[in-house]
């Protein structure tokens, strides 16, 4: 399955934070093509295994991790007119939610729109300000007695929109933070068919990262890997965000510095990278709680991790954009990087 086609199936499918089982029976019925073994833990992570040629149970084990989970609404309460009042799951913007098209996952699937007082009504005060996240509400157009039929307190609503195709290798959806990054685990395997490698490679679709990176602290502690490495999305560049917080479109993959990122890793990322001619862009990133790679790294007695990032604009709303080429480059940077992992360089990792 081509990268482009993969995400789309990803994005458009529903898998807030919590309810990614359908989402995960999608990723599992690819993955399989490409991975030797393949199973969901009890908190939901899709973990897949691509064996290495070692027969040795002592082979080094590395785990990708990218998380499959979205941002989304929930039903809090009816009120007597049939509106839904909500609140949110993980970090939406909610300066993007009013007018969206909304579907409502009830005992059927309602479509709705959310809605606030227009200015017109406002005092000036009002309509000097966003509008809060307590004065929006889901209009489904119907009365109340249906609304309270098909709807129940903690149903789940996402914001309505199709992947879409842009100029060039560019598309934009929803949740492309990070089905992207599970679209590039899926091209670094792709990659490794053609290449020969000693280390087992762990391929993990995490759940729940946006609510506390919580799949990949249990995912990383029943797989306890020599080497871990995140794949998520940084901010790309944009008009009114400065060149130091961003990275570029297209240009490659992102390796990461920081302290959740083992300086040794980050030094062989950039080589292997140099040495196969793939483009590549360096980001720092200061706060280590943001991705799966904090869960990674303070596993146990601790993992030496790395993180890649996909450059994505508009993160956390319905229209993130990302170069499908980033994807592609990062594959190849991973699976090159994995056919040179041997015992040896996993024992350089523990001398700092």
């Amino acid at each position: 399955m081509e990268n482009k086609d993969f995400l789309k199936k990803l994005s458009n499918q529903t898998g807030i934070s919590g309810s990614e089982e359908k989402l995960s029976k999608m990723v599992r019925e690819v993955f399989s093509k490409y991975t030797d073994e393949i199973k969901t833990d009890p908190l939901g992570n899709l973990i897949t295994l691509r064996k290495g040629e070692s027969s040795s149970e002592a082979a080094p084990k590395v785990m990708l991790a990218a998380h499959m989970d979205e941002i989304g609404l929930m039903v809090k309460k009816i009120d007597d007119k049939g509106f839904l009042k909500f609140t949110t799951v993980g970090g939406i913007d909610q300066r993007t939610l009013v007018g969206q098209e909304v579907l409502i996952y009830g005992e059927e699937v309602l479509q709705g729109i959310i809605g606030v007082k227009p200015p017109h009504v406002q005092d000036a005060n009002e309509r000097k300000k966003a509008a809060k996240l307590k004065d929006m509400y889901v209009d489904v157009g119907r009365s109340v007695e249906e609304v309270k039929d098909l709807v129940r307190i903690g149903d789940l609503i996402i914001v309505r929109r199709d992947f879409t195709e842009l100029n060039g290798n560019r598309v934009s959806g929803k949740a492309l933070d990070d089905r992207a990054g599970v679209t590039m685990i899926l091209e670094c395997f792709k990659e490794l068919q053609r290449l020969r490698h000693t280390a087992d490679v762990y391929g993990v679709a995490t759940v729940q990262e946006e609510v506390g990176v919580r799949g990949a602290t249990t995912s990383t502690y029943g797989i306890v890997p020599d080497i871990g490495i995140a794949i998520d999305v940084c901010h790309g560049e944009m008009p009114g965000v400065s060149d130091e917080e961003t990275s570029n479109l297209g240009e490659g993959p992102v390796i990461t510095l920081g302290p959740q990122v083992h300086p040794k890793l980050h030094e062989e990322l950039k080589n292997v990278a140099q040495n196969y001619d793939i483009n590549y862009q360096i980001d720092i990133d200061t706060n280590p709680r943001g991705t799966d790679a904090f869960a990674i790294q303070i596993t146990k007695s601790g993992i030496p991790t790395a993180l890649i990032s996909i450059p994505l604009r508009y993160m956390h709303t319905s229209v993130e954009t990302i170069d499908l080429t980033d994807i592609e480059k990062g594959g190849r940077l991973l699976a090159n990087f994995i056919s040179q992992i041997d015992s040896e360089f996993v024992e350089g990792l523990k001398c700092f």
